[in-house]
């Protein structure tokens, strides 16, 4: 299991300096660790040689013994870059959410709203559907109105058939009446038998002419029953204008929705535009970013080749005793020290340059095998999917950025490394010296090196000032990557959300087509069915217009009748009265 631990070393006399590990923290998963309770202590092997308080990283079998150790540097590096991560997708992943969240409270609120004016459509649906009974009853009643007047026609025919009856009984009757009064004036008298006769056929004929008040009543009604239909229908031609100009709103919000529609589209396509040109520019300085780092890998090999070639030269210069050393080692000193202790200081330098390259080895071979997953993301995003690359491009740029900070932090470790390799040298050529190892050919004069020494010292001055540069150009090129990279996410999350937003508008807007294709066919069938209704009203009232007319002649003639009737009354007994004196004269 591997564990988190300080370095210590014990004081006092016995066992001073020996290394220990204090345990801090245990690793439970691959990305949870959780503190070590108490204060537990493990005794560290002969090789490790940390100084007290570095982290270690120390990995122990079931029964508490070490397998393995190593310096905690680069792993909490690659920890914290993981936890960085982490908090990064934690925090894209709680926006997102809150995303949702928002988007589903709108889509809550608008469904709620497309409720109730559902309900409110319906309640205009039924209101129609009870309209259009109205209008049906209101047909039937028209129907039923035209049959009374039909009705009342033929009972006004028939009276006035029974009128013409009775005007051609009153014209007979008064040809005879004529005749009586002319055989009246030439015999100067009429007979009591006659007279009743005249009375009798008066009588009668009075008796004959049609009464029109009940007519009257029944048309009068009939009439009524017209008038409260037009006026029941032409509320429902003011409900159905009602609904033509509440159609016509609807009609101009579903054309503005649709013009807000279509802006909206233009302005995402814009978007989508920029969104695009931000990608091109993204991918641009990766790819100058990764031929940054490919120099950097190149000058960094030429730094290497270089301090090799100082060391060779060192190693050349201090084969002699002629030559002299560089100010890194106090060469007097080393002169002057025993060479037993010479001996140890050249064995710890030994053991630590093997320790520190060592590490410094692993960091290459693990710097090599991140190169390597770099290098098989892009091959994998040759032929992936959009969606499949958009999540390798995020995986590439997390392994990009681990690369950076560990090429980073093996440009320090390099140069320490080459450091302690010339001081060992150095120590390594004044040993030799004294033991006597140096070999020199008498016959052959001193060789001056140290003008390639400093030139060589110039070369590697120029590569680590090149190498500087370029580090700092590819941070700032990392900085801009980083950048872009939160800008593609944004816009690339407001794209999708606003295109998700116009979706809506869509469908919204279709709902109101639909809705508003209804309404039409409903207020063109309410039409169609008040319509003739509202034409045969008018045809039935025309009819009783006529009647009316009618009726008032019929009305004219019985009374015009009634007034002959009397007339012939008084002549009658006009003519009774002188035939009576006649007859006692």
């Amino acid at each position: 299991m591997l564990y988190l631990a300080e370095a210590q070393k014990k004081t006092g006399f016995i066992g001073g300096g020996k290394v220990e590990f204090k345990l801090l923290a245990c690793q439970r998963g691959e990305q949870s660790w959780s503190a070590v309770p108490g204060e537990e202590v493990i005794p560290a092997p002969d090789d490790a040689t940390y100084n007290a308080g570095a982290l270690v990283m120390v990995d122990l079998s079931n029964n508490r013994q070490i397998q393995r150790h190593s310096e905690a540097g680069r792993q909490l590096v690659s920890i914290l870059q993981n936890f960085s991560n982490l908090n990064k997708k934690s925090k894209t992943q709680e926006e997102e959410i809150e995303q949702w969240k928002q988007s589903l409270t709108f889509q809550s609120q608008a469904l709620n709203e497309r409720e109730m004016e559902l309900e409110a459509r319906q309640e205009q649906i039924e209101q129609a559907e009870a309209d259009a009974e109205q209008v049906e009853s209101q047909r039937e009643e028209v129907e039923t109105s035209r049959a009374e007047v039909e009705q009342l026609r033929g009972e006004l025919e028939r009276k006035t058939q029974e009128l013409e009856g009775a005007w051609a009984h009153l014209n007979g009757e008064m040809r005879k009446l004529e005749e009586r009064q002319a055989d009246l004036a030439e015999q100067s008298g009429l007979g009591e038998a006659e007279m009743q006769q005249l009375q009798a056929a008066l009588g009668r004929l009075t008796g004959a002419i049609a009464p029109t008040e009940s007519v009257r009543e029944q048309l009068n009604a009939t009439s009524g029953d017209i008038d409260a239909q037009q006026g029941r229908i032409d509320e429902s031609w003011q409900a159905l204008e009602q609904a033509r100009n509440q159609v016509s709103e609807e009609e101009a919000q579903v054309n503005q929705k649709a013009g807000e529609v279509s802006d909206r589209w233009h302005a995402w396509h814009e978007e989508d535009g920029r969104l695009t040109s931000l990608k091109v520019d993204l991918k641009l300085q990766q790819g100058l970013l990764e031929q940054k780092q490919r120099q950097i890998k190149s000058v960094s090999e030429a730094l290497q080749d270089q301090s090799n070639l100082h060391q060779q030269v060192y190693k050349l210069l201090n084969t002699s005793d002629k030559v002299r050393l560089g100010n890194k080692v106090d060469v007097a000193a080393l002169e002057a020290m025993e060479l037993d202790g010479l001996q140890s200081t050249v064995a710890d330098l030994e053991k630590d340059l093997e320790k520190v390259s060592r590490f410094v080895n692993d960091q290459e071979e693990e710097l090599t095998l991140q190169q390597e997953a770099i290098d098989e993301l892009k091959t994998n995003m040759g032929g992936a999917s959009e969606y499949d690359k958009l999540q390798l491009e995020t995986e590439l740029a997390d392994e990009q950025d681990r690369y950076q900070m560990l090429n980073e932090t093996l440009v320090g470790q390099r140069r320490n490394l080459l450091e302690r390799q010339e001081i060992l040298s150095q120590h390594q050529a004044v040993l030799m010296r004294r033991q006597g190892l140096s070999t020199e050919d008498s016959a052959v004069g001193p060789v001056d090196l140290e003008p390639v020494l400093a030139e060589v010292d110039k070369l590697r001055q120029q590569t680590s000032d090149t190498l500087q540069r370029l580090e700092d150009d590819a941070k700032a090129l990392h900085d801009r990557i980083d950048g872009l990279k939160s800008d593609v996410q944004q816009k690339a999350e407001s794209q999708t959300s606003q295109k998700e937003e116009i979706k809506q508008m869509e469908a919204e807007l279709l709902d109101l087509r639909n809705q508003l294709g209804k309404t039409q066919g409903q207020i063109e069938l309410y039409e169609a069915l008040l319509q003739p209704s509202q034409d045969g009203l008018a045809g039935v009232k025309q009819k009783l217009d006529g009647l009316a007319g009618e009726l008032a002649k019929f009305q004219e003639a019985s009374d015009y009748q009634l007034q002959a009737i009397a007339d012939m009354r008084q002549t009658i007994a006009s003519v009774s009265g002188d035939a009576a004196e006649v007859g006692a004269s």
